[in-house]
């Protein structure tokens, strides 16, 4: 089963990442296989939510803002039974779905705990739902505030929180809820055979990542900020935009982390044997 992790391990452990000058990586794992070996490839954390479960499906991770499945039973399920048991030795962070209004959340929260994982995310988050359908959400209390009320539950729960956020505002009230690691959300991905075609580019994404930077900095220069999404698919993107806003402290991978190595080694793997010419 998976080992320990305090919060002050898991921080402690992302900020000598940082003094050292090394890129925080965080795996975002819908299998077992995927988060073992992103672990022995030197993740510095993993985790899971429904997203990635409907991405390692063969579909495209936002599956998981459809009405097709239970969020949160789904991430519960992923950890007990496939991630957990696999990932030894680093983190692994559940992906919850703060608005559920069918659930005591902070009893759920205890039971994602008891279950063996380290810390909590808010993701699938309302950040990435805009109008009419946004403001219906927030009006009706199944808004980005839920997001916030669980990740501070967690955090006096002494787990490990990181934040999905998209504007300084967010930013902000969820680092004043706790949150250590605040990941600036620059919307759908980009790349593989199913990624989006219309995504935020390098330029926006560094002014996004920016005006949460310089939100944060005042008050919350502690924080360990990462991002996620938008046009970075390869390890080179990330690079690049560290070049425009070098303040980022690591990247987290979805996508990147499973998709795109499995979409290249498998069709590698089958057009290798069938390379072979038999004697017959």
């Amino acid at each position: 089963m998976a080992g320990r992790f305090t919060r002050e391990e898991v921080v402690a452990r992302l900020q000598g990442e940082r003094r050292a000058g090394r890129a925080i990586y965080d795996a975002l794992c819908g299998s077992g296989i995927t988060a073992k070996f992103a672990a022995r490839g030197g993740a510095d954390l993993v985790s899971t939510f429904n997203l990635a479960y409907f991405r390692m499906q063969g579909l495209s991770s936002m599956a998981g803002y459809l009405p097709i499945g239970d969020a949160n039973a789904i991430t519960l399920e992923l950890g007990e039974r496939s991630i957990l048991n696999v990932v030894r030795d680093c983190p692994v962070v559940a992906g919850v779905l703060g608005a559920d209004p069918t659930r005591d959340m902070a009893r759920f929260v205890d039971r994602l705990a008891e279950a063996g994982f380290h810390g909590v995310m808010n993701c699938p988050t309302v950040a990435l739902i805009d109008g009419k359908f946004r403001s219906d959400l927030e009006e009706t209390g199944m808004g980005y505030a839920k997001e916030i009320e669980v990740l501070a539950y967690a955090h006096r729960k002494g787990l490990f929180t990181k934040a999905f956020c998209t504007t300084p505002e967010e930013a902000l009230a969820m680092a004043e809820a706790g949150a250590d690691n605040i990941i600036v959300h620059f919307g759908n991905s980009s790349g593989g055979s199913i990624g989006s075609k219309t995504v935020m580019q390098l330029d926006p994404a560094a002014q996004r990542a920016a005006l949460l930077l310089d939100a944060l900095a005042p008050k919350h220069p502690d924080r360990i900020v990462t991002c996620h999404g938008g046009v970075l698919e390869r390890p080179a993107d990330f690079e690049a935009l560290l070049a425009k806003e070098g303040r980022l402290d690591g990247y987290v991978g979805g996508s990147s982390a499973e998709r795109f190595p499995i979409e290249e080694a498998v069709p590698r793997a089958a057009r290798a044997f069938k390379a072979i010419r038999t004697r017959r």
